[in-house]
């Protein structure tokens, strides 16, 4: 069965930041009644260029996510994606266990390589070179893992270096909460889902996703892991007028398993209701 997720990528609806707490309530218990199994915000610190650029409203992604957990009962909950610059690993992985624990067990780790700069450069936070930011990742799936195991002990990285792993109290999903890593880098980012990831995040229109699952698979086979474990997700935009039904059937026949999409006027709840009322069920 496909399930469906919502991205909450914009914050500067008329009244915002004055109402943003109970437009934001209205949007997730709107979504979860519709039928919608995920909810998602973007992680960063300013507005990306492409959706209006940094003087409109953006919020920090695990602060929006904890009130999220607060109004709503069963969707999933989780940044699409954590820049893995963005937070150290340690408090990533006390930030994500809180969110699960507050939530129920409804939390993803989620990461993603980073990539803008600028509001790395705005707010002081370093930005090493891609290669190092794939091994960054790595260590912090590593720490993030010990950390929700048996073992507080040191974790000794090139980058990061722990004295104690210890996290308390542990999350409430087991093993642990699902890890997901965004991004359609067939080398890197692919390689990195087959030997890490509990689900990956692609984006591209059905031709796309068959090749870059096939890479995917090529992976998986390389490292040992079983393909069919790993949920694929793929991110897009639900503009008005476009076919959702059509768009949904594409992309699940290319083997996408959980369709995110994001909406405009979505404060408005109408996109919302209509996946409730028209797209959702056409899937059940």
């Amino acid at each position: 069965m496909l399930k469906f997720g919502l991205q909450i990528p914009w914050y500067s609806w008329d009244g915002a930041p004055d109402n943003t707490r109970t437009v934001l309530r209205d949007i997730a218990q709107t979504a979860e009644e519709a039928g919608f199994s995920s909810i998602w915000v973007m992680d960063h610190f300013f507005q990306l260029e492409m959706i209006g650029g940094p003087a409109l409203d953006m919020h920090e992604s695990f602060t929006t996510l904890g009130y999220l957990a607060g109004v709503t009962e069963k969707v999933t909950l989780g940044p699409l994606v954590t820049g893995v610059t963005y937070r150290h690993p340690g408090l990533l992985a006390k930030q994500v266990t809180t969110l699960d624990v507050v939530s129920g067990g409804r939390a993803w780790l989620t990461l993603g390589a980073a990539w803008f700069e600028r509001e790395h450069l705005g707010l002081g936070v370093h930005f090493p070179p891609l290669k190092e930011r794939f091994e960054r990742m790595e260590e912090t799936i590593e720490i993030a893992l010990q950390m929700w195991s048996e073992n507080d002990g040191p974790y000794k990285g090139k980058h990061y270096q722990l004295e104690e792993t210890l996290c308390v109290p542990q999350p409430i999903q087991k093993p642990h909460p699902p890890i997901m890593i965004g991004g359609n880098g067939e080398k890197k980012t692919l390689r990195r889902v087959a030997q890490f990831a509990d689900a990956c995040n692609l984006f591209g229109d059905p031709n796309e996703i068959r090749r870059l699952l096939d890479v995917l698979k090529k992976h998986c086979a390389d490292v040992g892991r079983d393909y069919e474990a790993i949920e694929k997700t793929r991110l897009a935009t639900a503009f008005p007028g476009m076919d959702l039904i059509e768009e949904c059937k594409g992309v699940a026949e290319a083997g996408i398993q959980h369709v995110i999409f994001n909406m405009p006027d979505v404060d408005k709840l109408d996109p919302i209701k209509h996946f409730g009322t028209e797209v959702i069920p056409a899937f059940r």
